[in-house]
């Protein structure tokens, strides 16, 4: 045969083998080939081919108007090279991967070949061959600028390919970098303090010099905020997520403004320094049942629905701690960044609708001593009910059950959201001191209701109201006996305008209650008006607003204002207020 038959020949199967790229598929790798082109039809779950046509008709969806009619019936009637799907469909837009490429081109030169062998001229005819050479000459520069893309494609995926960290699990993180402080007067003291300077019994330098001075610590901060998270899929159903955490932010909180009303959302103090601040293994078991196992940073809010859609997160959300959900998702005083919080949460879909949650997290799971471990020690457990009637609106209907065993300042009954009696009830234990400080053993039950309604693409209006039953396990006399018990309440409603200004923006504004303790069984039998109760006397409010300003897809950058009205439930206290500017970044 001559060279130019041979070059020609050589051509035609490049020719064919392009016209027939999109019409075989391959039983590859499903996961390579979406890792190699970005743009796969998802949809498409049958990766088997059909055998091979002998007519276009057999292809249901190739219609003889279609433009590349034509060209399909030659290479199925006159070269046999076209298979189909299992459902006898051609998919002629679906978009084609290098696999397909291969085996397409690899099948329409086996067939060439083979006509070379036989000889079969009726086949390929004179006709061909110099229609061939001349589609050589006319697309001679588009045939050597695709070589060129295939050669840099291949390439670029054997450096992927050499250089990726593991096959099975992908890298992100976020950063956040956050300016700003709390201005305003004095400190805010509670109210049994105040009972004491006004039954005359105390002063004011007295209280104040007590619980760490009078004036505000106001000196603007500079701090900053880093996760690392690594994601790992063993069955692109499942997910182990390993997160790095390291944090310098300091707590806005008693030590600061006298309450913890004042926190910020991200606050945390590691010096910097990288913990495993979350370790978790997701799983689903069935079609309707999801588990999650935390072995350590467990926290309900991440695992459950918290029904705060646009404002609960910490880099793209709320500004400060108390407004980002119900303190019923801090039941068992666990989080990232930590070291506590070990158990099992499940999410089952009882419907289309309805889907019941529930977990259990120990604080200190990994120790053994007395007092402590897996079941011996702290814990919280939740359950709730979430009904989706549409996809508009969400409703929740959740309870929780706590034990705080005392150890290490472990009581926070309020999740710290609120003033420090609805955090401790019933005050410091025995043993307390101030380099060993102990409350008093409490258990806890939660009861909240929340809700989430989408008012339209601009407006989600979500809100919750709570209320926590506190009772005392233990007896200090002379203020606290076993039984004792404290209600504590606590609400809040959130306006989120998403897309406000520009896509990808947020606007937010939180109005609510912290919790308050309304009645207490602890103090003496009998009271006098300077006598220790560790109840509220007034209602503290507080009112939010940030404005989230997405800078593009990786940067976003929130100025955010939080005003506390009568801090520690006191009127008698100074407004407090914190202004901060979080930028985050994301990658």
């Amino acid at each position: 045969m001559s060279d130019t038959l041979r070059n020609s020949l050589g051509i035609a199967s490049i020719v064919i083998g392009l016209n027939a790229i999109a019409a075989t598929t391959v039983s590859a790798n499903p996961t390579i080939q979406s890792n190699v082109i970005s743009e796969t039809n998802s949809a498409d779950s049958e990766n088997e081919i059909q055998g091979q046509v002998t007519s276009v008709s057999q292809l249901t969806d190739v219609q003889p108007t279609d433009w590349a009619f034509q060209a399909l019936q030659s290479l199925v009637e006159r070269y046999g090279c076209i298979a189909g799907y299992p459902n006898s469909t051609y998919r002629g837009n679906r978009a084609l991967t290098r696999y397909e490429f291969a085996a397409g081109l690899n099948a329409c030169l086996n067939r060439v070949n083979e006509l070379i062998a036989s000889s079969t001229a009726d086949l390929v005819t004179k006709e061909d061959l110099a229609t061939l050479q001349k589609l050589q000459t006319d697309f001679a520069e588009t045939l050597t600028e695709v070589r060129g893309r295939v050669d840099a494609l291949e390439n670029r995926t054997a450096i992927l390919e050499s250089q990726q960290f593991s096959t099975t699990t992908k890298f992100n993180g976020e950063v956040i970098f956050s300016v700003g402080g709390v201005f305003g007067e004095d400190r805010a003291i509670d109210s049994d303090r105040w009972r004491r300077i006004e039954g005359g019994v105390s002063t004011r330098a007295a209280e104040y010099a007590a619980s760490g001075g009078r004036r505000l610590q106001d000196n603007t901060i500079f701090s900053d905020r880093i996760r690392l998270n690594l994601v790992t899929s063993f069955t692109g159903k499942d997910q182990l997520l390993t997160r790095l955490e390291a944090n310098n932010t300091v707590f806005f909180n008693n030590a600061v403004t006298g309450t913890n009303m004042t926190r910020l959302s991200w606050d945390g103090d590691t010096n910097n320094e990288f913990l495993i601040g979350k370790l978790l293994y997701r799983f689903p078991v069935g079609e309707k049942l999801n588990v999650i196992v935390d072995a350590i940073g467990g926290e309900f809010y991440d695992n459950f629905n918290n029904f705060n859609p646009l404002l609960a997160s910490i880099p793209l959300g709320s500004i400060s701690r108390a407004s980002r959900f119900s303190p019923i998702y801090r039941a068992s005083n666990s989080g990232s960044g930590v070291n506590f919080g070990t158990g099992v949460s499940v999410n089952y879909k009882l419907s289309d609708q309805i889907t019941f949650s529930g977990g259990y997290l120990a604080r200190r799971a990994n120790d053994p001593t007395e007092g402590r471990g897996l079941f011996d020690g702290s814990y919280g457990a939740l359950a709730q009910l979430a009904f989706q009637p549409n996809k508009n609106l969400a409703l929740g209907f959740t309870y929780a059950h706590s034990y705080f065993s005392g150890s290490n300042n472990d009581v926070a009954v309020s999740g710290l959201y609120g003033g420090a009696f609805a955090d401790q009830p019933f005050g410091a234990g025995p043993g307390s001191t101030a380099t060993n400080p102990r409350g008093i053993a409490t258990s806890a039950n939660y009861y909240s209701f929340q809700t989430s309604y989408r008012v339209n693409s601009k407006f989600v209006l979500s809100g919750w109201v709570g209320y926590t039953q506190a009772i005392a396990e233990t007896t200090f006399l002379p203020n606290v006996n076993r039984g004792d018990k404290a209600d504590i309440w606590n609400w809040a409603v959130t306006f989120a305008f998403p897309d406000l200004g520009k896509k990808g923006n947020l606007g937010g504004i939180i109005f609510g209650q912290p919790p308050k303790v309304t009645d207490n069984d602890f103090g003496e039998n009998v009271r006098t008006a300077t006598s220790a109760r560790r109840e509220d006397s007034d209602t503290s409010y507080r009112l939010e607003a940030l404005y989230r300003y997405q800078v593009n897809d990786n940067i976003s950058i929130t100025p955010g204002l939080l005003v506390i009205f009568n801090p520690e439930h006191n009127s008698n206290n100074d407004t407090i207020y914190t202004g901060i500017i979080r930028t985050t970044f994301r990658f």
